[in-house]
């Protein structure tokens, strides 16, 4: 059995929306899913084409704009000395005072460094902008590498299949080192995103979606030939459905579904780690639950929430969430506050977790008065963890599901039932104009 501890971190990681590791399972899943496919429905140097094209975008994908924020964080923070943890979402004009609370509030460790950040606010947003928009274009021009590399590979492999094969048949000779691809498309168009581009600067999964709007053009631009198109069309809209749209929707369903039980009520909208907890249990039993959540939701302006989070770090919500790290911390704090005041707080997020405590608090009354032979606190949590696992299981199921297998099928049908359709077209094209060559 896996410890209560690892298990809660695993769901909460799986189910968290704003975390890479659930995309990078996903991505693992149809990069496996479409590179088998290509070794079905093609020959090995479509799949090594295939693994090439898969593997290495997802590397790129998920370590390319990191990796570069983290060198520029190195470099040009370091000697500008501002510090690359200040979220430039804290200078917004609406949070002035919300900001001026947060470095008095601040430990000592952190406090000198967010005065530094907050003396020039025009700098230091056009400083984090700088580096949001240079990591992002150095992780573009990565991939675009990695694509012209590939095809460069690939079609030097395919000329010396073919060579051999011309050669077996007339023994002729001949140098096709400039031969290049026969099939493009033209007028490349950058996908417009809608939002605060601040959101987008310091959210991992949505700078990801900036990244694959320019791989999901680029791959479309620059296919080789209308197989290839055709195979990115199916891809890349699959990929953009389950890897950025569905899971949510997915996980409001299983949710909704559970809370509408009325045999066996149940609340499953709390991060995994608060639910898998002991203090949850013990702060249900002492009514230290009800108390917290009842102050919480009393609160009305993001200032007294700011003060109750600042004042009452023993708080029973105030801890679940930092639990659920909906209030950013500090390993190393010298204050009995905590909190990372650089990091950008979402207030609501912050009373949305005393809302859910309360409605997890609400069930229990319900599941008490409900048809079941163990009315305890012990067997309601019991179902609740057991619920909120299965969900979790399932909405990143049913996304690799489609991921790794459903879309690959399609691909692999639309080959072998197309008109032909069936062999490797790059290879094809670039024989037919070495034929002709010779």
């Amino acid at each position: 059995m896996i410890p209560a501890i690892t298990a809660s971190k695993i769901y909460s990681t799986l189910g968290n929306n704003n975390s890479l590791v659930p995309m990078a399972i996903k991505d693992i899943a149809n990069s496996c899913g479409l590179t088998a496919g290509s070794y079905v429905t093609g020959d090995k140097l479509e799949g090594k084409d295939r693994f090439i094209d898969e593997f290495g975008t997802q590397s790129i994908w998920l370590f390319g704009i990191p990796a570069y924020k983290k060198l520029l964080d190195l470099t040009l923070y370091k000697a500008l000395n501002i510090d690359p943890k200040f979220d430039v979402r804290n200078l917004k004009s609406n949070r002035k005072n919300l900001l001026e609370k947060s470095i008095e509030y601040a430990d000592s460790s952190i406090k000198e460094s967010m005065k530094t950040a907050a003396k020039n606010t025009k700098f230091t947003k056009n400083l984090a902008m700088g580096k949001f928009i240079v990591s992002t274009a150095l992780t573009i021009l990565t991939y675009a590498g990695l694509t012209k590399y590939r095809h460069k590979v690939t079609e030097k492999a395919a000329k010396k299949e073919i060579l051999k094969e011309m050669q077996t048949k007339d023994n002729q000779k001949k140098d096709f080192s400039n031969t290049k691809p026969q099939w493009n498309l033209e007028g490349k168009k950058q996908p417009a995103f809608t939002g605060s581009i601040q959101d987008f600067m310091y959210n991992p999964v949505k700078n990801l979606m900036i990244l694959d709007g320019a791989i999901t053009t680029e791959r479309l631009a620059d296919s080789r030939n209308p197989q290839e198109l055709i195979g990115y069309t199916i891809k890349e809209g699959t990929f953009w459905a389950f890897m950025y749209f569905a899971s949510k929707p997915i996980q409001k369903f299983l949710e909704k579904r559970v809370e509408n039980n009325a045999k066996k009520p149940a609340s499953i909208d709390l991060d995994a780690r608060v639910i898998e907890s002991k203090e949850l249990e013990n702060a249900m039993k002492d009514g230290s639950l009800k108390q917290s959540v009842e102050k919480v939701l009393k609160l009305d302006t993001p200032e007294k929430l700011l003060d109750f989070i600042h004042n009452n770090p023993e708080d029973f919500t105030v801890k679940m969430a930092k639990m659920s790290d909906v209030l950013p911390t500090l390993k190393d704090a010298k204050q009995a506050d905590n909190v990372d005041y650089r990091k950008f707080i979402d207030f609501d997020e912050f009373k949305d977790v005393a809302e859910k405590l309360n409605k997890l608090n609400n069930k229990f009354a319900d599941y008490k008065n409900a048809d079941v032979a163990d009315k305890s606190l012990e067997a309601f949590l019991k179902q609740v963890k057991k619920l909120k696992r299965g969900a979790t299981l399932k909405n990143i199921g049913a996304c690799i599901g489609v991921l790794g297998v459903l879309a690959p099928a399609i691909m692999v049908a639309v080959r072998k039932f197309g008109k032909n359709n069936d062999a490797f077209q790059v290879k094809e094209d670039l024989k037919k104009k070495m034929q002709a060559d010779a």
